[in-house]
């Protein structure tokens, strides 16, 4: 389908620019988001009458985002999740838990400005892109963590898995340590001491 771009698309084009993309594309994305329209006579007139209009609206929301994007580039928001003890989520964090974890810090964000481009499916620090604009992007960080304190502890650089499994490892060797039969033997001809019962 043919179309003619109402504002920038990232990878399509710049505003005014008529380009075809797949027919589903258009129909599920950029029609109802009001991000082009069919390219047809009439809205091609349409388009060259509205367009000092949309590039004012376009300059406004321009600036607008990069209001906010001072403000957000570089912040870093906490979410706290359950995971095992290896550090895997017990589901995983969606674009929706980000913009929810963004809006808690005072900017008013929606989910579908949130790229999460692979699963977050483990705790630790995550950099992803908001597009608060489709020319203005910035970076934030999500701190996932089982805990306000483990997040602090990510936040200044240490690895709280690496300790974990330190524990993980000290817990395997007690373990060993008490398990039954475990413990040293008496050779042949020696008698056993009193922790050893002699056997019958």
């Amino acid at each position: 389908m043919q179309v003619i771009l109402l504002e920038r698309v990232e990878k399509l084009g710049q505003m005014g620019d008529e380009v075809r993309v797949k027919d589903g594309f258009a129909r599920n994305f950029l029609l109802p988001k009001k991000k082009a329209l069919r390219a047809t006579k009439t809205n091609r007139e349409y388009f060259q009458i509205q367009k000092a209009q949309l590039e004012t609206r376009n300059l406004e929301r321009k600036k607008e985002a990069e209001a906010v994007a001072k403000k957000l580039d570089g912040k870093s928001f906490q979410l706290i999740r359950q995971a095992g003890d290896r550090g895997q989520l017990y589901g995983s964090v969606t674009p929706r838990d980000v913009a929810g974890a963004i809006e808690a810090g005072g900017f008013n964000i929606d989910r579908h400005q949130v790229n999460i481009s692979q699963a977050i499916k483990t705790i630790g620090l995550f950099n992803l892109p908001v597009v608060l604009h489709p020319e203005v992007k910035v970076t934030i960080t999500i701190n996932v963590a089982r805990s306000e304190d483990e997040a602090e502890r990510q936040a200044r650089g240490e690895n709280v898995l690496a300790e974990r499994t330190e524990q993980e490892e000290a817990a395997v060797a007690a373990e060993e340590l008490f398990e039954e039969g475990a413990g040293p033997k008496a050779e042949d001809g020696e008698q056993p001491t009193e922790e050893e019962p002699a056997e019958a």
